[in-house]
């Protein structure tokens, strides 16, 4: 798998390691020359909001790494809001790799019903709402304006995009397949899936388990092992490993501009210090870096601390309007980034990251390229231990998911031994 963001990318290792199946995890492509043994793999890499050709080059890179192990399947992984603009990057990826991998065609699969993230008739739905009427519209990155994806597909790439409608895939196997191939005929390289229950993932998973490139999110990869299983193409015996418990202070440290994001800083704050950094009243990053650790540090003596960039939507507005929209988003990450280094100097191991940007950020800032993924422990969690002679836990989280309570339980999860981590 290459995944578009870290948080993802951990959880849809997580899930593979929950179901059993040995999951290796790298943010660095070369990284993958030893790990040919490995029944699946992921290369995380944070290309969501980048440039389209710088993603399409790094994924490039991560792509023919897995190819060169013989990899008999790519799968991409993006967020089930399909997060993206009309310049990319999703298109533009999915393009490279169907040149890449020689696919004759490929399919879109964002839907996650237990999230209640659902596709009929080609519109993505966030619960009852559609995306461009939900919270999403207002995404300070990516603003989800549209809510037909085979539309926001297609102003993406020069290839047909098409629809595998609901009624076709509940229509059994085969007649799945003469959909694809009636629609393939007449020029459609794309197929954006209607899913609005488990089974339809199940049937995607069937239909799509022997193409050479797949796409979606982290939610469809649960259900290829069954299929993998039953071809005989994995090992039956069950892989999963603990993660080891990890001391030292903790940090939360937050990007995300999410509702869910600022409720959980709300709810940590309750017992525990915050830091919002205004990104309005900062004189540069490495100014604000030497704030954020001269008020920390006296604190971290009693318990865990929280930094925030995280703002309200008119916040951000704010920001934007100053720095511009790319400027302020990669000022918010070189200060968190900065802060995460700071820290982990002064002897922090337990971080806790909210936002896929924010994570990609910190753990780039802190050089960390290879990561022992712990089993699955809720939607939008990822949980890891480095493999160093002084270990550091993290557990990144996708900005809209997690319980209120996510930062103080995943902190001090990290202080027991086994595998604390399923319990959140």
């Amino acid at each position: 798998m290459v995944a578009d963001d870290l948080t993802g990318g951990m959880e849809t290792a997580a899930m593979l390691i929950a179901l059993g199946i040995d999951c290796g995890f790298v943010t660095d492509p070369e990284l993958v020359v030893d790990m040919g043994e490995t029944p699946a793999l992921v290369i995380a890499q944070k290309t969501r909001v980048v440039a389209a050709d710088e993603a399409v080059t790094k994924m490039e890179k991560a792509a023919r790494a897995l190819l060169a192990l013989g990899t008999r399947q790519i799968f991409f992984k993006y967020c089930a809001t399909f997060d993206s603009t009309d310049k990319g990057n999703i298109g533009p990826v999915s393009d490279m790799l169907m040149d890449l991998t020689g696919a004759d065609y490929t399919a879109f699969c964002p839907g996650s019903p237990s999230l209640l993230r659902t596709v009929y008739n080609g519109h993505l739905f966030l619960g009852t709402q559609l995306v461009s009427e939900s919270p999403k519209r207002n995404d300070p990155l990516t603003p989800m304006t549209d809510p037909d994806l085979v539309r926001v597909l297609q102003r993406q790439t020069q290839l047909k995009v098409g629809l595998l409608a609901h009624s076709a895939i509940r229509a059994g196997l085969e007649r799945l397949r003469e959909q694809v191939a009636s629609q393939a005929a007449d020029g459609a390289r794309y197929f954006i899936t209607d899913t609005i229950c488990g089974e339809d993932l199940d049937a995607l998973a069937a239909l799509t388990s022997d193409w050479k490139l797949m796409t979606g999110n982290a939610t469809l990869v649960q259900h290829y092992p069954r299929v993998w299983k039953a071809k005989g193409l994995i090992p039956a015996a069950d892989k999963r490993r603990p993660l080891p418990s990890v001391g030292g202070p903790g940090a939360v440290l937050s990007g995300s501009c999410a509702e869910r994001t600022l409720e959980q800083l709300a709810e940590f704050e309750r017992s525990r210090p915050v830091l919002r950094m205004d990104l309005l009243s900062v004189d540069g990053a490495n100014s604000a870096v030497r704030a954020a650790l001269d008020w920390a540090l006296p604190k971290l003596e009693s318990g865990p601390v929280a930094i925030a960039t995280s703002a309200s939507p008119d916040a951000v507005k704010l920001a934007q309007d100053r720095y511009g929209r790319e400027g302020a988003a990669q000022l918010a990450e070189r200060i968190l980034g900065g802060i995460a280094v700071a820290l982990r100097d002064a002897g922090v191991r337990r971080f806790v990251v909210a936002g896929g940007e924010s994570s990609g950020s910190i753990v780039g800032h802190l050089g960390i390229r290879k990561l022992r993924v712990g089993s699955y422990g809720g939607p939008g969690i990822g949980t890891a231990v480095t493999e160093d002679e002084e270990p550091v836990a993290l557990c990144l989280k996708s900005g809209k998911l997690g319980p209120v309570d996510l930062f103080m339980t995943m902190l001090e999860a990290m202080l027991h031994p086994e595998n604390p981590y399923d319990r959140a």
